[in-house]
């Protein structure tokens, strides 16, 4: 039996990706106000700057990995426009089943489709660029998952990994209260679920830092990738270039 890691807990690999499910099945309809609440707003920040360097124009295509409740399908598909095409994806259904019908409200329809990022249904250099925000940290083999991303992308095609990272050493202490403090008491006071939000706090622990991830992308097919950390290393935003 093969294990990896949910959270601070060894579990089956093969159970790994129900119980990541189960975490956002729970959260799904109060995803939007939970960011909002405990990021201060500044996720609206973080995904801003990852369109600026997204660097889109016209006619791009564009997929949208862990797209979840569409901020960044949204802000793409202006950027694309008419002859571009962004696709919104999610392996959670209840996920992207909120983002869809928001899309929706904003007169925006995309192409829609429940997918595992570890086998992309999509043929081989296909896209300019791929995203995933938040995403990457509960995928059982991220090894996978980055080949599969460098595999649909075109040559010279652009990944973007927008993710919680290793926060900078001044901020530990008072981060790590916030997380597993104050984290859980503020999902089981908003969405009624305080395991999930303590999972949440847990994964980023179990991620790939800054350096690691950036070998790790260098190794599955990106032969340049930098990083930009943003807000004392909370988060970090990756960007490699397909060979």
């Amino acid at each position: 039996m093969s294990t990896t890691h949910f959270g601070f807990e060894t579990v089956d690999e093969h159970d790994k990706a129900r119980r990541v499910r189960g975490v956002f099945d729970s959260v799904a309809s109060k995803y939007d106000v939970m960011n909002d609440l405990m990021s201060g707003g500044l996720h609206r920040a973080w995904k801003a700057y990852t369109v600026m360097v997204a660097n889109l124009k016209e006619g791009d295509q564009v997929l949208d990995i862990a797209g979840g409740t569409g901020d960044l399908a949204l802000a793409f598909a202006k950027k694309v426009g008419a002859t571009g095409r962004v696709v919104h994806t999610d392996i959670n259904e209840a996920m992207l089943r909120v983002g869809r019908d928001r899309l929706i409200d904003k007169g925006l329809v995309l192409p829609t489709l429940v997918c595992d990022a570890e086998h992309l249904p999509f043929p081989d250099n296909h896209f300019d660029l791929v995203s995933v925000a938040f995403g990457l940290r509960n995928m059982t083999h991220k090894e996978a998952a980055l080949a599969e991303m460098a595999r649909v992308l075109k040559p010279r095609g652009r990944l973007l990994v927008l993710e919680f990272s290793k926060v900078a050493q001044p901020l530990a202490q008072a981060y790590d209260w916030y997380s597993f403090s104050v984290l859980p008491r503020l999902g089981k006071l908003v969405a009624g679920d305080d395991a999930s939000y303590r999972y949440l706090a847990e994964s980023i622990r179990m991620h790939p830092g800054q350096e690691e991830l950036k070998t790790l992308m260098q190794q599955t097919g990106f032969g340049h990738v930098d990083y930009h950390n943003m807000t004392g290393g909370i988060v970090a935003l990756h960007v490699g270039i397909k060979c």
